[in-house]
């Protein structure tokens, strides 16, 4: 008998790379059950018609966090055993897709490190993945780093793995974001949608959401997006005995959060940065609150918005802090 499982961290070298995830072709289906899930608002991603008009799109935009789903569950081939995922870097939508295009991911590891056994804990390792994510015509779509946990098959073993974490870059460059929206008619989505927009705001403006979201369907959302680590759907796979909420859900929902407080937010063209804090189980209610920390116009009109979101999770008993999100949107 063959066991058919994942990858351990001791499977790993640097340079590999694994481009067998099956691609995706974004339906209205994917979309329908992406937004009952998360419940994303973005108008773009709702209203065909303003669409054609701010985007010159024959359909609907793909939301970003779907986008991002399906490219961060495609790279899961590689982290089937995950424990944890600590962070993503510099991930910038390169281009808008919209319903009906199809999206294609490798993933590179691109950094090894070991982690320090302690008593009582298992040995693990952390790995850095470089995904890139292409669609039908082979425009680039995505290109970041994610940083995931991984156990050791060997517990006394000692793989040398002690790459510097921090080399990893932090910042975005600036003509790549602005680059991602050009040609956007964002004097068309001002005209046709009434409420404020990026005239209305100035950085330092801060706003706690009343009235959180309940985590539910989250084994769905996984195979949705082709996620296939086994802490996302089987809760004997990790020493809780509960299965975890991938974490591009409370991503998910958070995103949905930011544009109850910003109706009129375009889209989300780019992460900063994205910190998992502490787990998120199924019947969490996760609660923001949303930071305005810079403002940057654009020459041709509208701009881009800086924004941190911080979400605690409350449960029955107790309640933590589970993300720290620092990503930027675009207003007209």
């Amino acid at each position: 008998m063959t066991i058919v499982g994942g990858l351990f961290f001791e499977d790993l070298r640097v340079g590999q790379v694994i481009d067998t995830a099956p691609g995706l072709t974004l339906t209205e289906g994917h979309a329908a059950l992406h937004q009952a899930i998360v419940g994303d608002r973005l108008r773009l991603a709702l209203d065909a018609a303003l669409a054609a008009e701010v985007l010159g799109a024959e359909a609907p935009l793909a939301h970003p966090a779907l986008v991002c789903d399906v490219s961060i569950g495609q790279s899961t081939l590689v982290t089937q055993r995950v424990i944890a995922n600590l962070f993503y870097r510099g991930l910038v939508l390169r281009r808008a897709p919209v319903i009906g295009d199809t999206l294609r991911t490798t993933t590179e590891v691109v950094a090894l490190r070991q982690n320090s056994t302690r008593p009582g804990r298992a040995a693990t390792g952390l790995a850095v993945l470089r995904v890139r994510t292409v669609d039908q015509e082979d425009r680039r779509v995505l290109d970041f780093w994610r940083c995931a946990m991984l156990p050791l098959r060997d517990q006394d073993a000692v793989t040398g793995h002690a790459d510097d974490l921090d080399a990893i870059p932090t910042e975005l460059d600036p003509a790549v974001v602005r680059a991602a929206i050009a040609g956007w008619r964002l004097g068309a989505f001002r005209a046709v949608v009434p409420g404020p927009h990026l005239a209305d705001l100035s950085p330092g403006r801060s706003w706690a959401l009343e009235g959180g979201d309940v985590v539910s369907a989250a084994p769905e959302l996984a195979r949705l997006s082709l996620n296939v680590a086994m802490a996302h759907h089987d809760r004997h796979a990790n020493d809780s005995g509960r299965r975890l909420v991938y974490g591009g859900h409370t991503i998910g929902i958070a995103a949905a959060q930011a544009t109850r407080v910003l109706p009129n937010l375009v889209t989300i063209v780019a992460w900063h940065g994205c910190d998992h804090l502490a787990p998120v189980y199924e019947d969490d209610t996760l609660h923001s609150e949303l930071e305005l920390t810079d403002v940057e116009p654009l020459e041709s009109g509208g701009g881009l918005v800086h924004l941190r979101s911080r979400v605690r999770a409350q449960r029955a008993t107790e309640s933590s802090d589970v993300l720290d999100w620092r990503f930027v949107g675009v207003m007209a």
